[in-house]
Formats: C-alpha cells, structure tokens, sequence
C-alpha cells in the first residue's frame, strides 16, 4: 500500500488516544531522523508499536500525519489556551506567557532539527513546505492576530493592523538567537537571560502600541 492510499473507513472501536499519541511521537522521530521521504508509513507504524492500519485509521495519509505532527510539536509550547484573554488578567502577563512559550519552542532541538529540514525540502517540494507553514508558523499567526484584535477592541492597545503586529512580535522573539542556532553557531539561552529576552521584547512591543 502507498503512503496516500487510504483503506475504506467506516465503523468501529473508538480510536485509542494512546496510539495516536504514540503515532505521533514516532512520527516526529522518524520525520527528523530519516526525512519526509525516507518516513514511511510502514517505518512509522514499527516506531509507533501499532499497525500499519491503525496509522491510516488516525491519519488518512503521510501529509496528513506530517501537518499533525508538526502541530502537535507547537501545541506542546503554545497550547491555545495561551491565546485566550480573560477578562481581567493584564495584557502584558498573557504576552509573557506566549513569548516564553514561543522562544523555548523556536529553541528546542526538534524545532531547530525540523526547520532545517523544511529549508532544504522547501524549492524541492512546495507542497510539503506549505502544508508545514500552515500548520505550524501560519497557526501560531492567526492565534495571535486574533488575540491582538481582541487587545485592540478592549482599548488595551493601539493596534490597526493585528497581522503585522503579530508577525513583528514573534520576530523580536526570535532575535538573533534564533539565526544563530540555524546556523550552528550558536547555544540556547540560559533560562535567566531567556526570561530576561522576554521581557525586553514584550516592554517594546507594549511601548510600541500603547494608546
């Protein structure tokens, strides 16, 4: 069976959320140490523990279990819950939390692993780049500009235009930390100089937007 054949679905046991979650962790694995292409189903099902069926009953084909694994990684820093402004709670605490969770997930091994990656596939496979950007980056984009939509009509802060203002905040998160990580130049911050990185961009960005 090819990797985008799809068995007849239909009726049946409830899907265990254990081998989903096992699916995916190998999933991730093996997409990192193998690549897209070098990543089969089969390989995948061995890594996983379960059968080759019951990885298509969970996902219908490998760009789909890509796009799931790549959003599982994200979900791991940025649970959306994260992007949720309750009444209340300070603009620059709910900030805070998501440029922590954003810089130690653009921090991470698998993270800087799977972006390499995805640069030396992107001119060869636009398909495969694209469905990474949307469930990853284009993801974390739209959470963000919905919330900062939500800070502008609160009258929280001055901002016309969401999109940009999200796509400016995660690129000071990244800094030129981020670069040089890519680049294999470089070490992860220390938790305190982390933190403190943090901070600096989220005082900048508040000041930047203040009514």
């Amino acid at each position: 069976m090819s990797d985008k054949l799809l068995p007849p679905s239909g009726p049946g046991r409830p899907k265990d959320p254990a081998k989903r979650q096992a699916i995916l962790e190998a999933a991730k694995t093996l997409f990192l140490r193998r690549g897209y292409d070098g990543s089969s189903m089969d390989v995948i099902a061995a890594e996983a523990g379960v059968s080759k069926l019951t990885v298509y009953s969970h996902f219908t084909d490998k760009e789909t279990l890509f796009s799931a694994a790549v959003k599982a990684k994200c979900e791991e820093q940025l649970p959306e819950l994260l992007f949720e402004l309750a009444e209340g709670v300070p603009v620059e605490s709910v900030l805070l939390n998501i440029g922590r969770g954003f810089h130690g997930l653009i921090s991470s091994r698998e993270s800087i692993e799977l972006h390499r990656l995805m640069v030396a596939l992107g001119s060869q496979d636009p398909k495969l780049a694209k469905i990474f950007f949307d469930a990853g980056p284009q993801r974390i984009l739209h959470e963000m500009e919905h919330l900062l939509t939500q800070v502008d009509q609160r009258g929280l802060l001055q901002i016309a235009k969401p999109l940009n203002a999200a796509e400016h905040f995660f690129c000071l998160i990244k800094g030129g930390i981020n670069f040089r990580l890519m680049c294999g130049c470089g070490e992860p911050l220390e938790a305190a100089a982390a933190e403190a990185h943090v901070h600096e961009v989220v005082e900048l960005f508040i000041r930047a937007y203040r009514p």
